[in-house]
């Protein structure tokens, strides 16, 4: 599994990647209704490795992740998302929250695995 350092760098790199792409086809992206939803999720895909990117950064800090993060992230995909086209911003919020939805139940998956692994292992000892 990756460390906190290494999903960092590359949830950062994904995120400079994803957003220069999103400027470089901002025209074909706002030209039809299909691209301009592709174009939401591709902002909502901005807002899941800013998340990441800020999860861990806060990890490694030693501060606790919390709400901030997630408007903090969310704030910035829809202002990308809101220079290709105003749809985007909207498809974006939609798409970010499916997203999060999605990350906070397979997190709380996770969370309850390493649990029972603890509860497992200290019941051995």
């Amino acid at each position: 599994m990756a460390g906190s350092g290494s999903s960092m760098t590359y949830s950062f790199l994904l995120f400079i990647v994803i957003l220069s792409l999103q400027e470089m086809y901002r025209g074909k992206l706002a030209s039809s209704e299909l691209y301009t939803i592709l174009g939401g999720f591709t902002s909502s895909l901005l807002f899941l490795v800013l998340l990441t990117f800020i999860g861990n950064f806060q990890e490694s800090a030693g501060a606790k992740t919390g709400w901030g993060a997630v408007i903090v992230a969310e704030v910035v995909a829809l202002i990308a998302a809101s220079t290709v086209h105003r749809v985007c911003t909207t498809t974006c919020f939609l798409f970010s929250a499916v997203l999060l939805y999605e990350v906070n139940k397979l997190s709380g998956s996770a969370v309850s695995t390493t649990d029972s692994r603890t509860k497992k292992q200290s019941g051995r000892a």
